[in-house]
């Protein structure tokens, strides 16, 4: 079987697949709605090898393609040029391409050297040391060289996600917990004055390299010392929380404030591309970058990524050859497998599976647009058996299969971590350990196997009894957002509320559909307006900790208690919330005994395992989706880095292709296809 169908088999069926990423919206192709094998792989000094070359792809076939043409939708598109700051998916996807870190991945989610060429550790992970290689140079926007990237590079890329007035506390969560001395950094830029400390560098001297735990003796060597033995350090190593910059850079836009606001032609590049047009909303193309360090790599002459309103003008595109890939949505993928003479049957093949676990993330602290409290909300999440009515009794199949109409069940999640993220000495994954915990059944790829419909009616029951006393209103209202130009999503959103409307009843939670223009982080989650934000997570590095530590509460480096819970904000004023609280601190503090087991990784997956069990029998968050589709592509999907963590999965080097598409057969699943077709036709 070709190793396209083992990968999406894996994720769905027996949980091998590593995948990696960051906060994302719900959807992983290019045109659907949205954001090593081994987690913690350590290298030694003198024992890890340089792969460059290894994965390249095959260079002089007629059918390859020279200049990419990518349909992104409308609703991804990117916020920022500062690769420090994003933690977004739809971020990432553009400025991977423009920014290279320590390391990176291959195909097969194998850590590879990057601009470190060696690292290691010889203190069990206390102290991590990393070689820059010579050679890597920053670029302005034509190409032209600006300077050396170095050592000295990273430790002001460091200084600048630790500087709370730098970078507003983004990508601090894992420096914070793993480098000694970087919280302390961290708290003491907070307590300065903004021009006190946009004024404060990395250079010899400085306050930051006496705080932290990072050395630079030399141009070519960076050293990190840990708070504790972190075997999986090295993982960090592929996230952008340790990628570089230049001061120079920074002083030549002006200080901090020119660099938050850099732009694509005045940013400087160290990746495979530059940006060379960027029309907001519109097209991006990508050139090749003539310095780029990696000289034994294979890519595109050029990359243009068209945006695009849906998927339907996508698969438009496509058909005219327009652009080379398209993810399938569910009613393109059905018209397709209802005609075997139909022109794309034959060339049906699976998406590169998404590399983030998605929950339905509840806002505990929803206001209204005129910024009151949604009192009636508010009251009806934070009480339990509401939240569980939802778990125990929502049923996602016909959501499902908007991504996958083939195999839904391929989507079906029931973990807050990813498959795949880590495992226990004897190979168990780690996911394995939470299913034990929690009694629930192995997924069987027929019935989703948390619906329990009696439990379900008991807790609705419950919740309407226990809210109705404290004067909520039913139906609740649950807001929904999409972008209001997104008929794709708004497709999705109507199945989901249906979903609902089937599963749980009328009479129980309305979810209602509300649009956002461009930007769904300014026009919804800051102003709270959600009641849930349907959002993914993909590990940084290879631990539980970068998924469990999102959700903890008392910490505004949390992504999701910060960003969307807003959890922190909650008061003890009434007993629900009161309630809800104990049930956070109790989970932060089985995370935080979790975090402090360093000496045996088994007990301390064990007690991970342990926390969020907690966290999902108590339906802080619910996890709802794998995003595993299909698509047209002319890419395939087989030669794109496949890893667990870091944000360097969309990169675009050494991709193979074929102008004329890859096919089912190429791909082993002509037989799948074949099946799905005869049982529908039946």
């Amino acid at each position: 079987m070709k190793k396209t169908l083992s990968r999406l088999l894996a994720i769905a069926m027996t949980a091998s697949l590593v995948l990696s990423g960051c906060g994302g919206t719900g959807g992983s192709t290019s045109t659907e709605e949205g954001t090593s094998t081994e987690g913690n792989t350590t290298s030694t000094e003198g024992n890890t090898t340089s792969t460059e070359g290894e994965a390249t792809a095959e260079a002089g076939s007629e059918n390859e393609i020279k200049d990419l043409v990518l349909g992104i939708l409308s609703s991804r598109e990117l916020e920022t040029f500062n690769m420090l700051y994003s933690q977004r998916a739809e971020d990432f996807e553009n400025l991977t391409q423009l920014f290279d870190g320590l390391l990176e991945a291959d195909p097969d989610g194998k850590l590879v050297p990057a601009i470190a060429d060696e690292w290691g550790t010889e203190d069990g992970g206390i102290t991590w040391k990393f070689h820059i290689r010579d050679g890597v140079k920053w670029v302005d926007v034509n190409g032209n060289e600006k300077g050396d990237c170095d050592a000295y590079d990273f430790a002001t890329g460091l200084e600048w996600v630790l500087n709370f007035h730098k970078n507003d506390s983004n990508n601090t969560s894992m420096p914070l917990e793993m480098i000694e001395g970087a919280e302390e950094y961290y708290e003491y830029t907070k307590s300065l004055s903004k021009e006190e400390a946009y004024a404060l560098t990395a250079g010899e001297g400085s306050k930051f390299l006496e705080m932290v735990g990072m050395e630079v003796p030399d141009a070519n060597t960076v050293i990190y010392k840990c708070v504790a033995p972190k075997p999986y350090f090295d993982s960090l190593g592929a996230y952008n929380c340790l990628y570089p910059i230049d001061q120079a850079m920074i002083d030549e836009l002006g200080g901090p404030d020119g660099f938050k606001s850099v732009t694509n032609e005045t940013l400087w590049y160290n990746g495979c591309y530059t940006m060379t047009s960027y029309i907001q909303g519109n097209e991006k193309v990508f050139t090749k970058n003539p310095m780029y360090w990696d000289t034994e790599c294979t890519r595109f002459d050029t990359v243009t990524y068209k945006m695009i309103e849906s998927s339907d003008v996508g698969y438009q595109l496509y058909e005219t050859g327009e652009i080379d890939a398209i993810g399938l949505s569910e009613s393109q993928l059905s018209t397709i497998t209802s005609d075997p003479n139909h022109k794309f049957y034959n060339y049906l093949v699976p998406a590169t599976p998404s590399k983030y676990s998605y929950q339905f993330h509840f806002n505990f602290n929803k206001k209204n647009e005129d910024g009151t409290p949604d009192t009636n909300w508010n009251t009806a999440i934070a009480n339990e058996a509401f939240r569980k009515a939802m778990y125990y009794g929502l049923d996602l199949t016909n959501y499902w299969k908007r991504t996958n109409a083939v195999d839904p069940m391929a989507c079906e999640n029931n973990f807050y971590t990813m498959k795949g993220l880590c495992y226990t000495s004897d190979g168990t994954d780690y996911v394995e350990l939470v299913r034990k915990e929690m009694g629930l059944p192995e997924e069987n790829g027929e019935t989703p196997v948390r619906l329990d419909a009696a439990k379900a009616e008991e807790y609705k029951k419950q919740a309407m009894e226990e809210l109705t006393a404290l004067g909520v209103t039913f139906p609740v209202e649950l807001d929904h957002y999409i972008q209001a130009s997104n008929q794709n999503a708004l497709d999705s959103a109507n199945v989901l509320a249906q979903c609902f409307s089937d599963s749980l009843g009328d009479d129980f939670i309305k979810l209602s559909i509300n649009t956002f223009i461009k930007s769904g982080t300014q026009e919804v989650y800051v102003p709270h307006l959600h009641s849930v934000a349907l959002n993914g997570w993909g590990a940084d590095y290879g631990d539980p900790q970068n998924y469990l530590g999102q959700e903890v509460y008392g910490n505004d480096n949390a992504y999701y208690s910060a960003n969307y819970s807003y959890i922190n904000e909650i008061t003890e004023e009434t007993p629900e919330n009161k309630a809800l609280l104990d049930t956070y601190k109790e989970y932060t503090k089985m995370v935080e005994e979790a975090d402090a087991i360093t000496d045996d990784m088994d007990a301390r997956y064990a007690a991970y395992a342990k926390a969020e069990a907690y966290m999902l029998e108590h339906c802080l968050v619910i996890p709802y989706n794998y995003s595993v589709g299909w698509s047209l592509s002319k890419v395939d999907n087989d030669s794109k880095i496949m890893a667990m963590y870091g944000s360097q999965n969309d990169k675009m080097k050494n991709w193979k292709t074929n102008a004329n598409g890859y096919t089912s057969e190429e791909k082993g699943v002509a037989d799948i296809i074949k099946a799905y077709t005869e049982s529908k036709a039946q």
